[in-house]
C-alpha cells in the first residue's frame, strides 16, 4: 500500500516538486493560501485540502516549504497546524509501529527546527528539516540537492522520495544541521552572485561581447552554478524569480544570526545583505536574486558605501 502524503506550500518550488509526486504515483493531498497556485495539481489528481491540519489528517508524511520561519511556525505548530492535524490523523502508518513524519523543506532557521523535532517528539510524530537547492530550474527538472537534519532512519526510509524530488540526498546528523547545510549554500551563494554581477558590469565596462565573455569564463577556473544559469538570465534583461530577493534576504539575515550565536563575524555576509536590502528599497523584492545587478549597475563607479548610506 502506498504512503499518503501531504503537501503544503505550492509556489516556485512546491507546485513542480509536489507535482514530481503526483507523477510517481503517491496519493497526494495539498494545501496552499492562494487555492488557485494549487490548480495544476489539483488538476492532475491532487486532493484538496481547506487548511494544514485537514492534510495532516489524511497523511502519513507531510511536507512544507513555505516562506519564513513564521509561516513554517504557524503552520506546523498553529491551532489549526500539521502536528494536531497528524496526531488526530483518520488513517494509518502502512506499518503499525511507523510514526508520522513531518519534513520541512523552506529554508529556514535551524533553531526553529530544533524546536520543532521537541514539540513532534512530544506527540509521538518525528520532524525533519530538509531544505533544498537548485532554483526553479532544479524543482521542475528534479535534479535539487536535498539537505537532512533528524531522526536518521526516517531520513534512510523516506530515500525513495527524495529520489523522486532530486538527484542528491545527503544526511547531515541532527536536527537543523540540514538548516546549517543550507546556510553554508546560501553563503557561497551569496558571495558568488555578486562575483557574476560585478564581473559582467566589467565585462560591459570593458566593451566585451558578453555572450563570448561567458562561452571563455563559463567552463574554466570561475565556473559555477550561478554563473551558468543567473548570468544568461541576466544578459537577457529576464529578473523573472526563481528564488525572491525577498526571501534571499531572509536566509541571509538567518546566516548572520547564527553566526553571532557561534562568535562568528561574516564580513562577506554582511556586505551581501547589504546589497540585497538596497535591492529591496528600490522595488526589487519580488524580482529574482539575479536583480542584484539592477543594483550594482546604478553604483558602478561611486562608492558602493556612501550608497548604501555607509562610509569607510
Amino acid at each position: 500500500m502506498q504512503q499518503k502524503l501531504g503537501w503544503i506550500g505550492t509556489g516556485i518550488m512546491g507546485c513542480a516538486m509536489a507535482g514530481h509526486l503526483l507523477k510517481a504515483g503517491y496519493p497526494l493531498s495539498v494545501f496552499n493560501r492562494t487555492k488557485s497556485k494549487a490548480q495544476p495539481l489539483l488538476d492532475t489528481g491532487a486532493a484538496w485540502c481547506h487548511s494544514p491540519h485537514e492534510v495532516a489528517e489524511n497523511s502519513d508524511i507531510v511536507f512544507h516549504i513555505v516562506g519564513y520561519p513564521a509561516d513554517v511556525r504557524e503552520v506546523i505548530l498553529g491551532t489549526n497546524g500539521t502536528l494536531s492535524g497528524i496526531v488526530a490523523g483518520k488513517i494509518y502508518p502502512v506499518v503499525p509501529e511507523r510514526k508520522k513524519v513531518i519534513v520541512d523543506m523552506t529554508t529556514s532557521s535551524p533553531a526553529l527546527a530544533v524546536e520543532l523535532e521537541a514539540k513532534c517528539k512530544e506527540r509521538g510524530v518525528i520532524s525533519l528539516d530538509a531544505p533544498v537547492t537548485g532554483g526553479d530550474v532544479g524543482a521542475k527538472n528534479a535534479t535539487l540537492s536535498i539537505m537532512i537534519g533528524g531522526d536518521e532512519a526516517a531520513a534512510n526510509e523516506l530515500m525513495p522520495i527524495w529520489n523522486v524530488l532530486g538527484k542528491t540526498a545527503v544526511y547531515h546528523g541532527r536536527a537543523g544541521n540540514g538548516q546549517h547545510t543550507k546556510m553554508v549554500n546560501q553563503t557561497l551563494l551569496a558571495g558568488n552572485m555578486i562575483g557574476v554581477c560585478e564581473s559582467l558590469l566589467y565585462a560591459r565596462w570593458a566593451g566585451l561581447d558578453l555572450e563570448k565573455v561567458l562561452q571563455s569564463v563559463s567552463t574554466g577556473a570561475a565556473g559555477s552554478w550561478a554563473l551558468s544559469n543567473m548570468a544568461p538570465r541576466i544578459l537577457q534583461g529576464d529578473y523573472a524569480p526563481g528564488f525572491l530577493i525577498e526571501h534571499f534576504i531572509k536566509d541571509l539575515r538567518i546566516v548572520l544570526e547564527e553566526a553571532k550565536r557561534m562568535n562568528l563575524q561574516l564580513r562577506g555576509i554582511e556586505l551581501a545583505e547589504q546589497f540585497y536590502a538596497a535591492a529591496v528599497e528600490q522595488g526589487y523584492a519580488r524580482d529574482g536574486s539575479q536583480a542584484l545587478y539592477k543594483i550594482l549597475d546604478k553604483i558602478v563607479g561611486v562608492s558602493q558605501f556612501s550608497v548604501l548610506g555607509q562610509t569607510l
